[in-house]
């Protein structure tokens, strides 16, 4: 077939296709976000018709993807780390169902935070579920893994995770490419009770579950993505899981390691490898990107503490990204950071575009609550969460997706007035519907502000599920007519906005504020666009 030169994300969406996906459901969110785009502007997906609109969220996508997997297809759902945890209810029961299509759940995880509110590490989840997980070291890998992975999952009728993290999602390489497979036909499961998880279902299914670990570890332990390579020198052997593997190997460019390496990137542990090198080494080093959970079992695993060395030790650094440098460190090997920066290059904060509708909203905003003195506008994840550093300093909070409108709701039932809540039209669709409605419920002195431009900026301008329709929701919702409105975030209506702003602080119910005006991103996009029609 042919060889592609493509992103980690992208290698995988190629995957997929070429393994014969029938439908992608995600959420955007950095680093999982190309893999559907990929999807959606693929002719491939296209011919074959392969569903590929975005979710409301990540749980509404999990369970959509349980439902094509349920009528026999195959179907990959993408999130970011933070996404699993708003899937985590689907996602844990997956595993209990289990699956009849093949189902994989991509989790791209974001340690250092480049755009993510934690380092939170999905393996986790996957341990947690006990579900078996593929960890790419490289593009190939991330294609051949995703590829192989729907026929995993179909083999033990078990949803399958896929973990990469940034610097693979985000990196190219040259990808081979496999034979493209036709789409599974519709099949519903044999045994009608599989997908209900009454007690009296679900503790059978539990201990099918429970069955599965064994062979699966046994398929870690002859699997091709883990390696043991063999090294002369027996006073340190190296475990290395994912892109680690890539950070121990660049010390060693042009030739060997002189240290025994296993290469793990399947997952449950392949126990015996980890004895053999345990056994053979007198300290062991672990590299992995993200949380050390093969370190924690290793020190428990084999019921056997020994030397490791790891980031509980301090050998490697408890946060952020792993990298050659602090890999060549932890061996001994000589320090390849480089010079310091120097002062002069000053960091450059991100700030809100130029032209950009918050702006205004947050001028308008600024001037009202300047009265009631600080720390009472709570926001969320968004561009506009940039409205908390200067010049605006208009907001308090950021916490995680929809919590602007229900920690405005506790601040106000704890007394605390007024309260006010910033979150975005998409964030609103994703998870702030069911906030107003508590706030609703309790006709909670609280003014909502849903900042709508027309699309989900942050992620790269994706179509929100809220487009024309924010006001109708809020209606169906509960809010009184009177008290939802729309406003033109322009300096030309600057004062006409700060006066409806303030009446509707002053309103001692739910009042919500719908500043409306195009992203200037995607409006430049669109205009370009018309011009190269033109």
């Amino acid at each position: 077939m042919s060889k592609l030169l493509l992103l980690g994300d992208e290698a995988i969406a190629q995957a997929a296709l070429d393994a014969g996906l029938s439908g992608v459901y995600a959420y955007p969110g950095t680093p999982s976000t190309e893999i559907t785009e990929y999807i959606q502007h693929s002719k491939q997906a296209v011919e074959d018709h392969v569903h590929s609109e975005w979710a409301g969220n990540e749980k509404t996508a999990m369970e959509s993807a349980i439902g094509m997997s349920y009528a026999g297809k195959r179907a990959l759902v993408c999130m970011k780390h933070v996404g699993l945890n708003v899937a985590a209810d689907p996602f844990m029961n997956s595993a209990i169902t289990g699956a009849n299509g093949g189902l994989v759940v991509l989790v791209a995880d974001d340690p250092s935070m480049h755009s993510s509110q934690d380092e939170q590490d999905s393996r986790y989840y996957a341990k947690f579920a006990l579900l078996p997980t593929f960890e790419p070291a490289n593009q190939q890998e991330a294609y051949d893994m995703t590829y192989e992975a729907f026929d995993f999952s179909e083999k033990y009728h078990i949803p399958v995770l896929l973990r990469v993290t940034t610097r693979l999602a985000h990196s190219r390489a040259g990808v081979a490419r496999k034979a493209v497979r036709a789409q599974n036909p519709l099949k519903i499961e044999n045994n009608p009770k599989q997908f209900i998880l009454l007690p009296a279902n679900a503790r059978i299914f539990y201990r099918e579950l429970l069955d599965k670990q064994e062979p699966m570890e046994k398929e870690a332990e002859k699997s091709r993505f883990n390696r043991y390579f063999q090294g002369k020198d027996k006073s340190l052997g190296i475990i290395a899981s994912g892109i680690a593997y890539n950070y121990v190997m660049e010390n060693f460019i042009g030739s060997e390691s002189p240290y025994p390496v296993l290469k793990i990137s399947q997952y449950p542990l392949p126990v015996r490898m980890i004895a053999k090198l345990v056994d053979e080494c007198e300290a062991v080093l672990v590299a992995e990107e993200g949380y050390p959970i093969i370190e924690e079992q290793l020190r428990g695993l084999l019921n056997r503490t020994g030397n490791t060395k790891g980031r509980l030790d301090g050998t490697l650094p408890r946060d952020g990204e792993l990298n050659p440098n602090l890999l060549a460190k932890a061996l001994g090997l000589p320090d390849t950071v480089g010079a310091p920066v120097p002062e002069l290059v000053t960091p450059r904060p991100p700030a809100l575009c130029q032209g950009c509708p918050h702006i205004d909203t947050y001028v308008a905003l600024n001037e009202v609550m300047t009265q009631y003195g600080p720390g009472k506008v709570f926001s969320d994840i968004g561009c506009y969460t940039l409205g908390a550093l200067p010049p605006y300093s208009a907001i308090y909070s950021t916490v995680d997706m929809g919590a602007s409108i229900t920690m405005a709701k506790g601040a106000a039932d704890a007394g605390l007035s007024p309260c006010v809540a910033v979150i975005g039209d998409s964030t609103f669709t994703h998870s702030g519907m069911t906030s107003l409605l508590d706030a609703i419920y309790e006709n909670t002195p609280v003014t909502v502000f849903i900042l709508d431009n027309s699309t989900t900026g942050m992620t790269g301008g994706q179509d929100s599920h809220a487009f024309g329709r924010l006001g109708a929701i809020c209606k169906g919702l509960g809010v009184e007519e009177e008290h939802i409105r729309v406003i033109n975030p322009l300096r030309q209506h600057h004062v006409e906005n700060v006066k409806i702003i303030q009446k509707e602080i002053e309103y001692q119910g739910v009042s919500v504020i719908i500043p409306t005006r195009e992203c200037i991103q995607t409006l430049r996009k669109r205009v370009k666009a018309k011009k190269n029609n033109d």
